[in-house]
């Protein structure tokens, strides 16, 4: 019996609804991108992953993917690496053709005394190098965006898209952790069961604009601000 038996009962599919997808994850050797990249390699749905990363990453992307590879899965995976000089377009050829979801959980993290503008100079290039890449090699892909300030990065890219005649909307930011935190403190207030809680989060990914709509909640009737 496999010692990961059990663990991703929650991913298996319908019978005759599994579906075969190509799934890449650039910045996929980070603190954000392992984790990520083993839930992608174990779902039933993702026949084939491609992990990508920095040569200069702490973990080589290469391997990685060869641990990944021995997951009883179905998921074929391969790693990729380039020099931070290198540029995706010319050399990811490979590694996103054929992705139907490519998810980029990549760029600095922000520091004590960055601003959000000081983060967006930096993160908003290494995006930009990435979406560039897909726009010349998986046009059709969806791309999931953890790219920090999301708030104003996904929009840039979005642009872009669409000075290259592509469809903006298959951009989107990924910002699940919001909900995931409010469900979580709900339960922790309320004691309610967490599969009861579905919090909606409005507004946008900073903490001026984020707005959870705990009024919305039924487990939280009654609670004081």
């Amino acid at each position: 019996m496999s010692c990961f038996s059990g663990c991703f009962e929650w991913a298996q599919p319908e019978a005759g609804k599994v579906g075969n997808f190509k799934v890449c994850v650039c910045g996929g050797a980070g603190g954000i991108g392992q984790p990520l990249s083993l839930l992608m390699a174990s779902n039933p749905h993702v026949s084939e992953l491609c992990v990508y990363d920095l040569t200069l990453a702490m973990v080589p992307a290469e391997g990685v993917a060869t641990d990944l590879s021995h997951l009883e899965t179905k998921c074929k995976v391969k790693g990729f690496a380039l020099d931070k000089d290198d540029l995706p377009r010319q050399k990811l050829e490979e590694c996103l053709t054929g992705c139907h979801l490519v998810l980029v959980p990549a760029g600095m993290p922000r520091k004590p005394g960055m601003t959000r503008a000081d983060l967006l100079g930096i993160n908003a290039g290494i995006a930009k190098n990435i979406v560039e890449a897909c726009a010349k090699f998986c046009p059709q892909a969806v791309l999931g965006l953890i790219v920090n300030p999301v708030n104003s990065v996904v929009p840039a890219m979005c642009e872009l898209y669409k000075k290259r005649a592509l469809d903006p909307r298959k951009i989107c930011g990924v910002t699940s952790l919001d909900i995931v935190r409010a469900n979580k403190f709900v339960h922790e207030i309320t004691g309610a069961p967490l599969d009861t809680i579905d919090v909606p989060v409005v507004g946008g990914h900073a903490g001026t604009t984020i707005l959870p709509l705990f009024s919305q909640v039924k487990s939280m009737k009654g609670v004081g601000a």
